[in-house]
């Protein structure tokens, strides 16, 4: 089985208490007679205290056109991913010529080459390192990417391999489009990335590292919601597509799923020692916590992670991994699950041994 070896995330300098957030956005995404009182409700009730943004607030107002906001992802994002890669190494102990995979996951930009690929030369990874960059996941990719690193290694048990996520969601802000959908938005996602080390099974090191072991994955496809979740993408650049039915599809079979999963390996949900859950929003975790009967403890850290600093996509779950490994590692031995959902509508669950 692989092992982690190190998490680490960072997120960008500009910090906004959330009350910041929601008069700035009435200023650039309200008509100047616009009624605001639905904007400060989702705010007020998104359960989010603080957010990190890669620009000063009123730079948003600057922002003209999907070409600069996406300029400013590649610029941002390529320092974001360097201070993540090396905090991350240094963390495991290892160098960058170590390592053999990366995977780089983001939905808020575009860059070709890719994040993974500006960053080798400017951090001593190999020319010969395997690069497989990753676009339209979403949310669920910090997950499925962990999974797939899971799956390269168990072929390559001697090697290490790297998860990259670098989510800049607020350079995918829409200042014409006033939906719910947006305003929801709006509330909610914030800026940072994650690195994730692991290591194969037969890898010299192996045993050394005090990170989890991956037991097992699934990734779960649901039919007929393709436009429960994902971006439209315009002119303007991602416009976000967000279906008011997600708590109820997260109640009625994503948490299904998580108990059968768990079934094939003899568990039940309340043997599960730590949930690293994405912080889908309040709603998706009120939903996920109540169908699967779990006490207000097993998702702290996620509404933690939620509170301060918002949804970031991909990076999420990376963010919280590390808090649960540095805050309140679970007991040697005991099984763990590590879950996202993202467009599709998909669901990617990963099964840990802490």
């Amino acid at each position: 089985m692989s092992r982690v070896a190190a998490v680490y995330g960072v997120l960008p300098p500009h910090r906004y208490e959330q009350g910041e957030i929601t008069e700035a956005l009435a200023a650039m995404c309200l008509p100047p007679d616009g009624e605001s009182a639905v904007l400060e409700r989702l705010h007020a009730t998104s359960t989010v205290g603080t957010r990190y943004l890669v620009l000063p607030l009123e730079r948003y107002l600057e922002l003209d056109g999907f070409g600069q906001a996406n300029d400013l992802f590649v610029e941002a994002g390529v320092e974001l991913a360097e201070q993540a890669l090396t905090g991350a190494l240094a963390a495991a102990g290892l160098a960058p010529d170590e390592v053999d995979l990366v995977i780089s996951t983001s939905v808020t930009g575009i860059a070709t080459p890719s994040l993974e690929a500006r960053l080798a030369g400017r951090v001593g990874l190999r020319p010969d390192v395997k690069r497989v960059p990753i676009f339209g996941l979403g949310c669920v990719a910090g997950a499925a990417g962990l999974a797939r690193l899971h799956d390269y290694l168990e072929g390559h048990p001697g090697q290490v391999a790297v998860l990259l996520s670098v989510e800049l969601c607020s350079l995918t802000l829409q200042r014409t489009d006033t939906s719910v959908q947006n305003l929801v938005a709006g509330a909610l996602f914030g800026d940072g990335a994650g690195v994730l080390v692991a290591v194969g099974r037969q890898h010299p090191r192996h045993q050394e590292w005090a990170g989890p072991e991956v037991v097992a994955t699934r990734s779960l496809l649901y039919p007929g919601t393709e436009r429960v979740l994902g971006w439209d993408i315009g002119d303007t650049g991602f416009k976000i597509v967000l279906g008011a039915e997600l708590p109820e599809l997260v109640r009625l079979h994503v948490a299904e799923d998580v108990r059968a999963f768990l079934a094939e390996h003899d568990l039940k949900p309340p043997d599960v020692t730590g949930w690293v859950a994405h912080p889908g929003g309040p709603k998706v975790l009120d939903a996920l916590g109540e169908a699967l009967g779990l006490d207000s403890r097993a998702l702290e850290l996620t509404r933690r992670s939620l509170s301060r600093v918002g949804n970031l996509s991909s990076a999420s779950v990376l963010h919280i991994l590390r808090d649960t490994l540095e805050l309140c590692p679970p007991p040697p031995g005991t099984p763990g699950l590590l879950l996202a959902m993202g467009p599709g509508f998909c669901s990617e669950l990963v099964l840990l041994r802490w």
